[in-house]
């Protein structure tokens, strides 16, 4: 998908993606793509907000296309909506070169205790 972050915090967690190689067949962004865009966004931010011990997994997602970009890059602002105890909302804006709104997407991350595997820090089995 070619994301790249450039600002990542609690309070916000910023993203771009380029438009090329993730076009639908007629040249547009594919739709899917600004989903992946804001659930890496919306998710990460949640697991940062988790903290240590803890993992954030999405429970609902929705986007709602608003303009197409057809070159460059698309940029995606993720802003916390709620930051609970076991759950987060944020909402991510994506816009296109010229600051044009294309999509808004929404995520709700439930907030749990990581399975013991992945609190030995390397993501795999613990030795």
């Amino acid at each position: 998908m070619g994301i790249e972050f450039t600002e990542f915090t609690v309070e916000r967690t910023v993203g771009r993606m380029p438009v090329a190689g993730n076009r639908q067949t007629v040249g547009f962004l594919h739709g899917g793509a600004y989903v992946v865009l804001g659930e890496s966004l919306g998710s990460m931010a949640a697991n940062l907000h988790a903290g240590p011990g803890r993992i954030a997994v999405g429970v609902d997602v929705n986007a709602t296309h608003t303009r197409s970009a057809t070159a460059g890059y698309v940029t995606g602002v993720c802003t916390p909506v709620h930051l609970g105890r076991t759950l987060t909302v944020h909402e991510i804006v994506v816009t296109d070169e010229a600051g044009r709104r294309c999509c808004t997407i929404r995520i709700t991350n439930l907030i749990k205790d990581a399975p013991d595997h992945a609190r030995a820090g390397s993501g795999g089995p613990a030795s």
